[in-house]
């Protein structure tokens, strides 16, 4: 059985190459970037230089990165906001580019989406009355990440 060879370390240069090719694909946030680097054993300042670097020639923005991730998750996913705040949390971004991430969902296209995952799963629950068709449609809503207030008052308007 052959071993698989180790691969040297990489130097400054050769991770800002490989981080520049890795940034173009799509947006990234800077805790993404230090794990790759890590991956390539590029040393620790070596890492804060290519950050500062790649930050420097518009490779890297956080601002860019919780919009296009906010946007993206919304639209392809359904979260809602709760859901996409905790997760750019999780990622390290800061509460300043959450919430300019956040202005990035329409607010009409937002309770649109809202109605319509309502009247996708009415069809599916199986309650009784009223009451309990409300509690699963908003327990189902709440953990896609959507605010519970919103929630009730849409569910109350579809729901009769």
């Amino acid at each position: 059985m052959k071993e698989k060879k180790k691969k040297a370390p990489l130097n400054y240069a050769e991770g800002l190459v490989k981080a520049r090719r890795w940034c173009a694909l799509q947006e990234r946030n800077h805790n993404e970037i230090k794990e790759k680097l890590f991956s390539y054993e590029v040393r620790y300042n070596d890492i804060q230089l290519i950050i500062t670097e790649l930050i420097g020639e518009g490779f890297l923005s956080e601002e860019r990165y919780a919009k296009a991730y906010a946007g993206g998750k919304f639209r392809m996913k359904q979260w809602g906001k709760n859901k996409i705040s905790q997760q750019l949390q999780v990622k390290g971004v800061s509460e300043k580019n959450i919430a300019t991430g956040l202005k990035e969902i329409d607010e009409k296209d937002y309770h649109n989406t809202i109605k319509k995952l309502i009247q996708k799963k009415l069809a599916s629950v199986k309650e009784l009355n009223d009451f309990q068709k409300k509690g699963k449609l908003a327990q189902f809503l709440m953990t896609k990440g959507y605010e519970a207030e919103l929630v009730w008052n849409i569910l109350n308007d579809v729901i009769e």
